[in-house]
């Protein structure tokens, strides 16, 4: 039976404890961080451990950037600094406080939304030339409708930088992996609302964790393809620091490049 919950009430609640918490996702940058990005020598995360290459990146001189689901002071200062001009929306309060913080002490020009990933309706068309989406989609039900909010609010030829989660990472029975076994339990997709009881439940609010959902490659990769992206790039990566045994075995993590463009026989051209 699924649970009724409001998902992203529930979810602004969690995000906003793990700030006070020092959640790794929440720590802003420092001032020699932000040194460096001016200098253009800036490392930034789409997933847990490997930094995005710099070649994903166009000139950033000017360029309308949007921080989706992305706040808690790290990218978004950092790409500000670089040269770029920012906007990070986010669910999260806490989270959207740290960048405002980061930008107070640095001087920059940042601008700071709280919304919800699958709704940019405050956004016009073709408004950011670069959307850059950290793995925080596994914090939403369905992700279809980020994928097309995406590809509606950037321009076109603009690109896309997104990291998600392997579903299969949500698969394994919790308990065992506790004693350090991997045996898959969950089908995929997983949702913590369908596949978790309300002990369950509330033994995450009452620990300030988030609801997650795991959603199926198809809807990750495909979804991005049937709004009109085109895949230019993609890597795995790992997290050997999580302490769950399934990512000592495999990198369960996915950071793509795509470019807003539209079919054209065989291959792909840029969006009139």
């Amino acid at each position: 039976m699924m649970l009724d919950i409001d998902v992203r009430a529930f979810n602004r609640s969690a995000w906003d404890r793990l700030v006070l918490a020092g959640n790794r996702w929440t720590v802003p940058v420092t001032p020699s961080e932000i040194e460096l990005a001016r200098r253009g020598q800036f490392s930034v995360h789409l997933t847990p451990s490997t930094p995005v290459p710099a070649d994903w990146f166009p000139p950033l001189e000017g360029l309308r950037v949007l921080g989706l689901a992305s706040a808690g002071g790290q990218q978004g200062p950092l790409l500000a600094a670089a040269g770029a001009r920012v906007v990070i929306l986010d669910n999260s309060p806490g989270q959207l406080a740290q960048d405002r913080l980061v930008a107070k002490r640095e001087g920059l020009e940042l601008r700071t939304e709280e919304g919800d990933m699958r709704d940019l309706s405050i956004f016009g068309e073709g408004t950011f030339d670069l959307i850059f989406h950290p793995c925080s989609n596994c914090f939403v039900p369905e992700i279809v409708p980020v994928w097309q909010e995406c590809a509606r609010v950037l321009a076109p030829g603009g690109l896309l930088l997104a990291g998600f989660v392997n579903p299969i990472a949500f698969s394994p029975d919790r308990e065992l992996e506790a004693q350090g076994v991997v045996q898959l339990r969950y089908p995929v997709p997983y949702s913590d609302l369908a596949h978790q009881d309300e002990p369950s439940i509330r033994t995450l609010r009452e620990a300030g964790e988030p609801l997650q959902f795991g959603h199926t490659l198809e809807d990750q990769i495909g979804g991005q393809l049937r709004a009109g992206f085109c895949l230019t790039e993609l890597f795995e990566d790992g997290w050997p620091d999580s302490g769950e045994p399934l990512h000592r075995l495999m990198n369960c993590f996915v950071a793509t490049r795509a470019l807003k463009l539209r079919p054209k026989g065989r291959g792909c051209a840029p969006a009139a």
